[in-house]
């Protein structure tokens, strides 16, 4: 991966993710490009990544590429990719595709074909380069590309392969979405802090270090999630109370039930983009 050079198409978040953890893990601004149409945030990305080549036309990033990522949403997607294609032809570089549910076969196809194309699902943990990344890689990719899209997204967190790639629109579900998952339960439970006559500074500490903690305890521990839990839940306790008024709800299966939708909209997603780019 160092010395090779890098192209992304597009520089919001994930990708100013992906650019610092690949210049902390060495790899020199100079061989780093990132196109950005709009110029308040091409100024921004100049001032935020010195040294590294930013540029309006997504065609010039990708006539240089030896590894372009595809860090845009998947509405846009197969319009981005038509922009670029002949550039693409011509420099046939490795392919790396964060854009949520979009298909290996439909990005190699609206690029022209004959493409090595990697899927990459991180998350937005990925900052603190705490990242859990899936990655599937399609047919045409060597050994030699998958260990280089691995050292990128390992620049940033934590990384799985998946030898389906429907298991990558899971992933989505669950580690891409999975962030505000946790995020909505540490905002109930600040609330709920409030509610029971906590200031606002305290809910958060309390709530947030919790969260820390129980997440290091779950990391670090070979036991399964629910002996934890009985380890805090005594029979007749405070935690028995709580578990028993969520379980009332049917907590469990409406949680199951928001998951799958996710799952549902990453595929739809695909098939929308396939749907209105046949050709």
């Amino acid at each position: 991966m160092i010395g090779k050079q890098i192209g992304f198409i597009g520089g919001g978040n994930m990708a100013r993710a992906i650019v610092r953890g690949l210049i902390n893990a060495g790899v020199s601004p100079d061989c780093l490009q990132i196109g950005q149409p709009g110029e308040a945030k091409r100024n921004d990305l100049e001032r935020q990544f010195p040294g590294a080549t930013i540029l309006a036309d997504n065609s010039a990033v990708a006539d240089t590429a030896e590894v372009l990522v595809l860090a845009i949403k998947p509405q846009i997607l197969p319009t981005v990719c038509g922009g670029i294609k002949q550039s693409v032809q011509r420099n046939k570089p490795l392919i790396i595709s964060i854009a949520a549910g979009i298909r290996c076969a439909d990005i190699n196809h609206w690029l022209g074909d004959n493409l090595a194309v990697i899927r990459v699902m991180p998350n937005q943990p990925a900052l603190l380069d705490l990242g859990m990344s899936t990655l599937f890689a399609n047919q045409l990719a060597t050994d030699g590309d998958k260990a280089v899209a691995e050292d990128m997204v390992r620049a940033v967190g934590k990384t799985i392969w998946l030898n389906d790639e429907k298991l990558v629109d899971a992933a989505t579900a669950i580690s891409g979405t999975g962030p505000a998952y946790f995020y909505l339960m540490i905002d109930m439970l600040e609330k709920a802090a409030v509610n029971l006559g906590f200031d606002e500074q305290t809910a958060k500490l309390l709530v947030t270090e919790t969260a820390r903690g129980a997440g290091a305890v779950a990391c670090s521990e070979a036991d399964s999630i629910a002996t934890l839990i009985q380890r805090v839940r005594s029979p007749g306790g405070t935690t028995a109370a709580a578990f028993d008024s969520l379980d009332a709800t049917n907590f469990r299966d409406i949680f199951t039930i928001a998951v799958a939708a996710a799952n549902d909209r990453a595929v739809r997603l695909a098939d929308d983009a396939r749907a209105a780019n046949p050709t």
